[in-house]
């Protein structure tokens, strides 16, 4: 008896030299990992970035306050000696740590330094200070 193929002339798989259409290659596979994988380092790497500057900004907020403090504590004692910062939030702490040196009658200077195991140790601005007459350090690009 004469059975006829399952197959017929023309689909998938019908001769030789055809490839079944099954799914992806294994070269596909690793082109398009490769390619998430790009996508994924340059999300994290912005991500890290812009955490990092959130974190700045906090910890610029912060010594801000403490000089708009330092200057009403003047204006009730005529003195900056004595005077004591306010205590910033814990996102600002966490990352930095907030100091009142060169205290003087007459001067004062505000400085967050970032804490060396934190992740902004490695930010390009490092210390920030602001003083009695308004000066602010790193002059260019972090305030």
């Amino acid at each position: 008896m004469n059975q006829k193929s399952s197959v017929s002339a023309g689909q998938p798989g019908a001769g030789a030299g055809t490839r079944a259409s099954r799914g992806f290659t294994l070269v596909e596979l690793m082109i398009a990992v490769s390619i998430v994988g790009i996508l994924v380092a340059v999300a994290v790497a912005s991500y890290n970035s812009a955490t990092m500057k959130s974190r700045r900004g906090a910890a610029q907020g912060c010594l801000t306050e403490g000089a708009s403090y330092m200057e009403r504590f003047y204006v009730t004692n005529m003195t900056y000696t004595g005077a004591t910062l306010p205590a910033c939030s814990s996102d600002v702490t966490r990352y930095y740590t907030v100091s009142l040196s060169v205290l003087t009658a007459s001067t004062y200077t505000v400085s967050a330094v970032p804490i060396v195991t934190s992740t902004q140790a490695s930010d390009t601005c490092g210390t920030m200070t602001i003083t009695h007459i308004g000066a602010r350090t790193p002059a260019t690009g972090c305030w």
